[in-house]
């Protein structure tokens, strides 16, 4: 066998190996959208990949390891908004509705995936670990939309309480889905409510 030949081989090798593991992580990614991790199984991903249990597991020795590459795929795919776009807009209001109209509408985008890791983060330690970072997220742009608010003491810690709400996924879900409100009607309900707290 030649040099060339051998190289080639290699890297066709390669080539099949990284489209095997890319075919597993999407497969796994529909499966968390549509059923949710804690209901996601092994086999369940290997028979929709059409790959053995073995290699699933000689791609990803571990749970860890494939939930990492379902979130890095799934968040290229859905990357929150840009919460450092937010502030350099100088007033409060209109920072709060820009800020509630982009979170809104990426609710609406990743509405099945979001409802699942809601709700495997109470019972899935992994997904509580991983989901960390969301909540960071919201914390920062929380930290974001209170600055230029001249408010102090009890009111300061409603307005951030507020605020904290009316960012959350289930505060979006409950006004739309549950209330009947539009995007636009739910954000404009949420910063009047936090204009309330904040005593305006």
């Amino acid at each position: 066998m030649t040099v060339e030949k051998r190289r080639y081989e290699k890297k066709r090798r390669a080539e099949l190996q990284a489209e095997t593991r890319r075919r597993i992580t999407e497969k796994a990614v529909e499966l968390h959208g549509t059923v949710g991790p804690a209901h996601t199984s092994i086999s369940a991903i290997a028979e929709r990949a059409g790959v053995r249990r073995s290699t699933v597991y000689r791609h990803f020795p571990d749970e860890a390891a494939l939930f990492d590459a379902c979130s890095s795929h799934w968040e290229a795919a859905n990357p929150v908004p840009d919460m450092g776009a937010w502030a350099s807009i100088v007033d409060p209001e209109e920072r709060l509705r820009t800020a509630l109209d982009e979170l809104y509408a990426y609710y609406r985008r990743t509405e099945r995936m979001m409802d699942n890791l809601h709700r495997d983060e109470l019972t899935v330690p992994l997904v509580a670990e991983r989901f960390a970072g969301y909540r960071q997220y919201l914390a920062a742009t929380r930290d974001i939309l209170i600055r230029g608010r001249s408010v102090r003491g009890v009111r300061r810690e409603e307005t951030r309480a507020a605020i904290g709400h009316a960012l959350a996924f289930p505060t979006w879900r409950s006004l739309t889905r549950e209330q009947g409100l539009d995007d636009a009607q739910a954000v404009e309900m949420m910063r009047r409510m936090v204009d309330a707290a904040a005593g305006g």
